[in-house]
């Protein structure tokens, strides 16, 4: 096995607290000490390309955004494959005549249903949803669906109370997009999901990068902790769970690291060899 990695790492509630755009300082050292020593280190997050934005400042070899959608290394797009216009036009209608709230994802512009708030708890039982906290109280760009103005959507958000919401969704969406439900406490009154195109996902995504840098996927590295991780833990070399992971990731994964806030990422960069 090559002594260079690739190292692809999910943002909330990996390399950073959800909804956070500032890795802990032990991450940002595990990172810098990895790519010294010669190993490429990829961001591989559901976060749109402008949400993931803040934290190119910290140094990355490349970028996997809105789940698989966005694909740049090396300088280069590698993938931008928008929902087509269609698709998106019977998503929106069929969430929205089950009562599900809806969070559109641009590669420059978030858009959600101007009563969104009224979904989101005080506290989440997972990053993804954390994040969506985090987002509307600090009014980080989330714009009203009423000014959505057709640009290209990589990625659908959606928010709901009873499986029954999903019944119908799924009969018109399932064979085109994967719904990725987050695992929350039976007593949330809030659930929440994504739906994702099934042109694409964080496993292809990585492929994408390791073929077009000749990078064997033996020789890479995933971080993860919720479900939407899955595709791309199942596609690296190596997969490793954060200890704040859902525990179904965990029971996926190689290896499971201590969480963000106890310096997982650099402890399990040690642990591995890779700084």
């Amino acid at each position: 096995m090559a002594d260079r990695k690739a190292i692809f790492l999910d943002i909330d509630g990996t390399l950073t607290l959800p909804g956070e755009n500032e890795p802990p300082k032990s991450a940002r050292r595990a990172v810098l000490r990895a790519r010294e020593k010669g190993h490429q280190v990829f961001l591989c997050t559901g976060r749109s390309m402008e949400m993931t934005r803040p934290l190119l400042a910290y140094g990355f070899d490349g970028v996997i955004a809105s789940a698989g959608g966005i694909v740049s290394a090396g300088g280069r797009e590698l993938f931008d494959c928008p929902v087509r216009a269609d698709q998106l036009t019977v998503l929106l209608e069929v969430l929205e005549r089950n009562g599900i709230f809806r969070i559109l994802e641009g590669k420059d512009r978030v858009f959600g249903d101007r009563k969104l708030h009224v979904c989101l708890p005080d506290r989440a039982d997972n990053s993804e949803m954390e994040r969506w906290i985090r987002a509307m109280s600090e009014k980080m760009g989330v714009r009203p669906m009423e000014d959505y103005d057709g640009s290209p959507v990589y990625k659908v958000v959606f928010f709901y109370q009873e499986e029954e919401q999903l019944r119908e969704p799924r009969l018109l969406l399932e064979k085109d997009f994967e719904f990725c439900l987050q695992a929350v406490k039976q007593s949330a009154k809030w659930l929440n999901g994504e739906l994702i195109s099934r042109s694409f996902s964080k496993g292809m995504a990585v492929r994408i990068i390791c073929d077009n840098l000749g990078i064997p996927l033996e020789d890479t590295v995933g971080f993860g902790d919720s479900m939407n991780d899955l595709s791309m833990l199942e596609a690296v070399g190596t997969s490793v769970c954060m200890g704040n992971g859902q525990e179904d990731l965990k029971e996926k994964c190689g290896l499971v690291c201590p969480g963000v806030s106890e310096d997982g990422l650099e402890k399990a960069f040690l642990e591995l060899g890779l700084i």
